[in-house]
């Protein structure tokens, strides 16, 4: 397990693309940290900085305290996972995991040991003779996994490893990574555009957009207590919705509807002729009217069962809402319904900077 330090970390490429800004992040020994946002937000940039695949063009990257900007990828101690697997194809699946052994002269009992006991972990015992093409798309990416596992390293780096995977193999092999992370313990470092799996794996979560951070929390404190209208709508499925309007006398409104934000905010007055962004989660309503609550009227557009749940997809004084509601709830189409939204639902943001006030 290594404890890693990035201080003032940036990226700025010859042709003058600044991809990273200002990145800064401790990430404690045996962490499970994840780099999410959507692509190009720099976050596969800053996770090959780490393993030294690109170099850092101003700021500290540290391992144990040691500085590492100028350490080769095999100095750090990392295994990689890529999104391609980048298996031998011309190799068996034993030969792909015993590869990075046998180039240390590892001798070939504790190889087979170490190889045995990986396929084990990994249900690839029965395949070990084969060849990756004969392997499905889950398959490959666990022996992609296995190859980084077998090595003992201290900080295992994956990108973006379950792009390739269909739904229901990327349900299993967010499991099965988990679950490796708690045997190895390695610091680990993931990176994705899929927020389910930054909420399902990570110990904390770093939410990236345009090379800067966001922010840096727990799954629950994302969730729950998101810093800006990017954050709020990124954490989340469905997203969180949105209504933007104008404070006048008091009450953020929007064509017919008027909320009195004295309910959240005490003194309004500071707001007035203010833009502002009301945010709820499509779960955090309730229908009908409620006390304590915002009262929502609106006209249902679309209808989505999904077994668990419906999701109601809402027009509200021209604006596009969507709510979680419970099956037996389903309103019919083109029906007018009135929605509660208690007043501890609701999240508000300023509309110029987007930030949560």
């Amino acid at each position: 397990m290594a404890h890693l330090t990035l201080k003032g970390i940036n990226k700025i490429y010859p042709n003058g693309f600044h991809a990273v800004h200002d990145f800064n992040l401790e990430i404690d020994r045996g962490e499970f940290i994840v780099f999410v946002g959507p692509s190009g937000c720099g976050k596969s940039t800053t996770l090959r900085m780490i393993a030294g695949l690109e170099n850092i063009s101003k700021g500290d990257f540290y391992i144990d305290g040691k500085r590492a900007n100028d350490l080769g990828p095999r100095e750090r101690g990392v295994a990689m996972v890529f999104q391609s697997y980048a298996l031998y194809p011309q190799m068996t699946v034993y030969d792909n995991l015993a590869f990075g052994l046998t180039l240390q002269g590892v001798d070939e009992d504790v190889i087979d040991e170490k190889v045995q006991r990986a396929a084990k972990i990994l249900g690839l015992t029965d395949y070990l003779d084969r060849m990756p093409r004969a392997l499905s798309g889950g398959q490959r990416q666990r022996v992609a996994v296995g190859r980084a596992i077998i090595r003992k390293v201290e900080i295992f780096l994956m990108d973006e490893p379950l792009s390739n995977l269909d739904a229901k193999q990327r349900v299993t092999m967010r499991s099965e990574i988990t679950q490796i992370h708690r045997e190895t313990g390695a610091t680990t470092i993931y990176v994705t555009h899929d927020q389910t799996e930054a909420m399902t794996m990570a110990d904390r979560i770093v939410v990236m957009k345009d090379g800067y951070i966001q922010q840096i929390g727990t799954p629950r404190e994302l969730y729950f207590d998101p810093v800006n209208v990017f954050v709020a709508g990124f954490i989340g499925e469905p997203p969180m919705n949105f209504l933007r309007g104008t404070v006048q006398g008091g009450a953020l409104t929007f064509g017919d509807v008027a909320f009195d934000l004295t309910e959240k905010v005490g003194d309004a007055a500071k707001y007035e002729g203010k833009e502002l962004v009301l945010g709820f989660r499509p779960e955090g309503i309730l229908l009908g009217e409620r006390e304590n609550a915002y009262r929502v009227p609106a006209t249902v557009e679309l209808t989505e069962m999904l077994g668990d749940n419906t999701n109601v997809y809402v027009d509200v004084a021209d604006r596009k809402a969507i709510l979680k509601v419970d099956p037996h709830d389903t309103p019919d189409i083109d029906s007018n319904v009135v929605f509660s939204i208690p007043f501890e639902n609701v999240y508000l943001f300023d509309g110029e900077t987007e930030r949560r006030i």
